[in-house]
């Protein structure tokens, strides 16, 4: 009986604990529901996939913001082109640019400089590593802790800041600007310009483990 019980117990765990890990989805690969579309551009549904179309725009999720989750992007095209994952905005966009000077983005380019490449939060912090592959599907996880992000592309570490660190100032007008971002806050998806194309094909979040 005893030995019966352990093994229930054992199995419960096992179940609870693959229940906690599974991944919720954003995006039904069907159409936009539960998001929104603000400036330039738009996206549009391509075999299952969002594809960016002309910009500069932002598609955002609008049922919740996010805080103490890790967020999985899985995307392709940012070998040749431009884009970006928004996290951290603080209210609800109207137009394209307060999420760049009052979020934070990610960025989806691997040709930029280490401060303007793939994992990076744009121009803010240096990439630590360029794990991306060209012409190839790539899966970006996003993990906002508190007042901690970290970001990993194909497993590997590319930002990890934690509000208050410095970071270098601000050069150009499009550049964001600098301050603190909320702990949690809308996300978002970046349309870059007319000949950008890149395509995301899973947009999913899990909150973190107590």
């Amino acid at each position: 009986m005893i030995e019966t019980m352990k093994l229930f117990a054992l199995v419960f765990l096992i179940t609870s604990g693959l229940y906690a890990q599974e991944w919720t989805p954003l995006f039904n690969g069907e159409n936009t529901d539960g998001w929104e579309h603000v400036g330039e551009g738009q996206f549009v549904i391509e075999d299952g996939m969002l594809r960016t179309q002309g910009g500069m725009g932002l598609l955002w999720y609008t049922g919740q913001k996010f805080g103490n989750v890790t967020l999985k992007v899985v995307y392709k095209g940012a070998d040749k082109n431009n884009a970006g994952v928004f996290i951290r905005i603080p209210e609800k966009p109207e137009e394209a640019w307060m999420p760049v000077n009052k979020g934070y983005e990610v960025q989806l380019d691997d040709r930029g400089d280490d401060y303007h490449k793939t994992g990076a939060l744009y121009s803010l912090t240096r990439a630590k590593a360029s794990p991306a592959v060209p012409d190839a599907w790539n899966t970006m996880e996003i993990t906002l802790e508190g007042d901690r992000t970290l970001v990993y592309v194909n497993g590997t570490l590319v930002t990890d800041y934690t509000e208050g660190e410095p970071v270098p100032e601000k050069v150009e007008t499009y550049e964001p600007d600098r301050g603190a971002r909320p702990a949690e806050g809308y996300i978002g998806l970046q349309n870059h310009g007319s000949d950008d194309v890149v395509y995301f094909k899973e947009v999913s979040y899990k909150a973190l483990q107590e």
